[in-house]
């Protein structure tokens, strides 16, 4: 038996979607852009033992795509991993919201935990904004 790549699968996916939309486009599948994504993020990294993704975020097509566990490199040059829900922050719910977290930052920065590719581990620090 032949095995194929998540790539020649997602094709094969592709085109018979392509070809039962009817020209009308795969917009009327709501969760495909969800689909396409799991795909992306389980093709393109590793999980570590407590099943978050890691690598480099340089070929994430969108937020959504990024991995659990983002590559960085710390102040003291140290190469770890920033957990991507660090480096979202909080997120605001309304426009007033924004301007008060905002205003809530330091002008020079924060710092955020550096992992090891276990998620758990603390191996140093990253510094966001500020000059």
């Amino acid at each position: 038996m032949k095995m194929y790549s998540n790539g020649v699968i997602l094709l094969i996916f592709l085109v018979f979607m392509m070809n039962e939309s009817s020209g009308s486009g795969l917009s009327q599948y709501p969760n495909f852009k969800n689909a396409l994504n799991q795909i992306h993020i389980t093709s393109l990294y590793p999980k570590n033992k407590n099943g978050q993704t890691y690598g480099s975020n340089i070929y994430a097509s969108s937020p959504e795509t990024e991995p659990d566990l983002i590559l960085a490199m710390g102040v003291d040059g140290t190469e770890g991993y920033l957990l991507k829900k660090d480096m979202d922050g909080e997120q605001p719910k309304t426009p007033e919201e924004a301007i008060a977290i905002q205003n809530s930052r330091s002008p020079d920065g924060w710092d955020i935990p550096l992992y090891d590719k276990d998620g758990e581990t603390v191996i140093g620090v990253f510094h966001v904004g500020g000059k």
